[in-house]
């Protein structure tokens, strides 16, 4: 019984080790190997952007991906191609990204600022506005934070 046991764990921790090596390797891609969502996505948004760089990125749990266009502006995206990052470096975030009730509290208090970038997660959207100031809303779009 000792020795299935110990037989067990060795078999258990080889798995665990094998997964853990192929965690958190980005793998280079094309376009066509994004999900279809994030195709759609950067056509719609970002037609005239030459992509530099796309890859996967291969989590223990899950995948993710990442589009580095030639002008420096980074899209992000979870495993199914929904958008996770935004961040424009030189450009502004496209509108339409934007969710219209936060696109609102902008233009009433920011109405001349641009996007700089836009992040989301199950908890939040988090906004960067070109003057710097971060502005962080739940996800009922109630502003909750601005650093």
């Amino acid at each position: 019984m000792k020795r299935q046991t110990i037989i067990l764990t060795v078999a258990l921790l080889a798995c665990a080790l094998s997964a853990l090596a192929f965690c958190g390797k980005d793998t280079p891609i094309t376009f066509s190997q994004l999900p279809t969502t994030a195709q759609q996505m950067i056509k719609k948004q970002f037609p005239n952007s030459k992509i530099a760089l796309a890859k996967m990125e291969n989590e223990v749990f899950s995948k993710s991906y990442e589009v580095i266009f030639t002008n420096g502006d980074k899209l992000e995206f979870d495993g199914s191609g929904n958008w996770t990052s935004v961040d424009c470096k030189y450009t502004q975030v496209p509108a339409a990204i934007i969710p219209p009730a936060i696109m609102r509290y902008l233009k009433a208090h920011y109405p001349q600022m641009k996007v700089k970038e836009i992040e989301r997660n199950r908890r939040y959207y988090q906004v960067e506005l070109r003057n710097g100031i971060d502005l962080k809303f739940n996800k009922k779009f109630q502003l909750v934070e601005i650093d």
